[in-house]
């Protein structure tokens, strides 16, 4: 891989990472405004639930997915259009190759949505 592909693939990280992080963030303000105003047992109770870790956590999940995908699409992307260019009959078998690295991203939108059906 050339440099600006790793550049590249370095600013899709860094982006995955805060714009995740600000939606888990988002998803869980109103809790966090709630632990704030509401009177100090509720503040406890709400300060000791978990569910700001399974936003996380389903952030996380979707991210590396998507990031995982990303780059499982990047390879065998390029590995297609190679071997159609020579072999233009072989265009279904290496869709089915690309199909499948696009499945890991759907994999961690599938977790994610286990994780926020648990919260």
């Amino acid at each position: 891989m050339g440099k600006k592909a790793i550049f590249s693939m370095i600013g899709l990280i860094i982006f995955n990472f805060f714009f995740f992080s600000l939606s888990s963030i988002l998803i869980a303000k109103p809790e966090i405004d709630n632990m704030f105003l509401a009177d100090p047992q509720t503040a406890i109770a709400l300060a000791g639930s978990s569910s700001g870790l399974g936003f996380i956590a389903a952030a996380i999940a979707v991210g590396l997915g998507a990031i995982a995908a990303g780059i499982a699409v990047a390879i065998t992307g390029s590995a297609a259009i190679g071997a159609i260019t020579e072999k233009p009959e072989r265009l279904g078998q290496t869709l089915i190759f690309v199909g499948l690295a696009e499945g890991v991203a759907i994999y961690g939108l599938i977790i994610a949505i286990m994780i926020l059906g648990k919260i």
